[in-house]
């Protein structure tokens, strides 16, 4: 659903408070935080690769938002402060130890 069709049935609909509406069986919808838990899984399973090497995630564009995030330390809905292209790269890593944000919304070289 586009949020022009979301707004409609729930006028002041805002993904970041309201998380994603659910649709169908096969699409139940998830809150801000659920997606929160899901991205924090997500980091808890890649976690174990990273002694070794990087890690490359492919998501959408609002998970890879929560998951900055999340990477950073900061609560899910915090996603909404990191603009997301479509089809660029982010690159998180560590300075000191501590989570950043190496590279952000680079466009493919092309």
């Amino acid at each position: 659903m586009t949020t022009e069709e979301i707004r409609r049935r729930r006028p002041g609909w805002y993904l970041w408070r309201d998380g994603v509406i659910g649709g169908d069986a096969a699409h139940p919808g998830e809150t801000v935080q659920e997606v929160g838990a899901r991205v924090d899984r997500v980091l808890d399973r890649a976690s174990v690769f990273l002694p070794n090497g990087d890690v490359v995630l492919v998501a959408h564009g609002h998970v890879l938002r929560v998951l900055t995030a999340r990477w950073l330390g900061l609560p899910p809905p915090d996603g909404r402060l990191f603009r997301l292209d479509t089809g660029t790269v982010s690159t998180l890593g560590t300075e000191h130890a501590q989570p950043v944000i190496l590279t952000w919304n680079v466009p493919p070289a092309g």
